[in-house]
């Protein structure tokens, strides 16, 4: 695989002094206001390479921030797949074996299947469980413009238009399809569910810039639900984008190809043809479509593009 091509300017940090929290499980911290409020969990490194997360998580812990009301948790999550890291395969300590945000099925949790992601989503299954709010930081192999994403559930939109960075919004009206995200476990996963559950895709995975839109976001996350004072000065709020998930295209065989590079946010008429996979075109649905998260590099099983339509704000 090659090497990256911009420079890495987010790389790990030891966080063995943080492997022993006050849960019973490794790499988790909770701290309780002691007052009546919401648990929030902040979690971060559901994928190995994916740094942002672990910049806003140290902010937490390094900063002292408490929750003035309910209580704080914050999540290291794959620190098996962060510390595979190598700069020479920078991309390849995404996961070991499973993505860890797609095994939150009942399915998954409760099956005989084993790898490490396998057993760390078991052992994080009641922390997740316990929390009536998610937000969950990820970041994106392609230097694109930070955005949401959760399902479409008026709970969710209604935090993330009120938070106000990111901008772009990636809704999700009928889920993935590829499996379930942590922000879908359980009754956050419910129409009728009350928990806010959110992803913050903050940038690209080794810039500087994704550390701090992560940190930015949890602290707005944090402030939203009232552990945290607003931030000042307030966040000057962009006006919002909207995109509605039409489809993910996995990639089936080993000749997937896209008719042009792509790193996010290209539009294509109806019937434009993205990209073919052996036999198979892949073609937009609808005029305008925006395709996110374009793979990098395509392999059989994996998710190669998110197919979306833009929504009125």
């Amino acid at each position: 695989m090659k090497r990256a091509a911009m420079p890495f300017e987010l790389l790990p940090r030891d966080l063995s002094a943080w492997r022993v929290g006050n849960t019973g499980v490794d790499y988790v911290h909770r701290f309780d206001s002691g007052e009546p409020g919401p648990q929030v969990l902040i979690n971060a490194l559901t994928h190995g390479n994916e740094f942002c997360g672990m910049v806003a998580a140290l902010h937490l812990l390094e900063s002292g921030v408490r929750p003035r009301i309910g209580a704080l948790t914050v999540s290291f999550a794959n620190v098996a797949a962060y510390e595979s890291f190598d700069p020479a395969r920078p991309f390849e300590s995404r996961q070991l074996v499973h993505n860890l945000n797609r095994v939150w099925s009942a399915a998954d949790l409760d099956g005989s299947a084993l790898s490490p992601e396998l057993v760390r989503a078991r052992a994080l299954r009641p922390v997740v469980a316990a929390a009536d709010h998610i937000l969950d930081l990820h970041s994106t192999s392609q230097d694109v413009e930070p955005f949401w994403v959760y399902p479409a559930f008026e709970r969710n939109a209604r935090a993330a238009l009120a938070i106000g960075i990111p901008a772009v919004h990636l809704v999700m009206p009928r889920g993935l399809g590829t499996g379930v995200p942590l922000i879908e476990h359980g009754r956050h996963g419910q129409v009728g569910g009350k928990g806010v559950g959110l992803v913050a895709e903050c940038g690209q995975h080794f810039r500087k810039a994704s550390g701090d839109t992560a940190i930015a976001v949890t602290l707005g996350f944090l402030a939203h639900f009232g552990l945290v004072a607003p931030p000042e000065p307030p966040l000057a709020l962009a006006p919002a984008r909207r995109f509605e998930l039409l489809d993910v295209c996995l990639v089936e065989t080993a000749s997937f190809a896209f008719v042009r590079p792509l790193v996010g946010f290209e539009t294509f008429a109806s019937g434009e043809l993205i990209a073919t996979d052996g036999a198979r075109e892949i073609r937009a649905p609808c005029d305008h479509c925006t395709v996110f998260m374009p793979t990098r590099e395509p392999v059989v099983g994996r998710e190669g593009v998110y197919l979306t339509r833009p929504l009125a704000a």
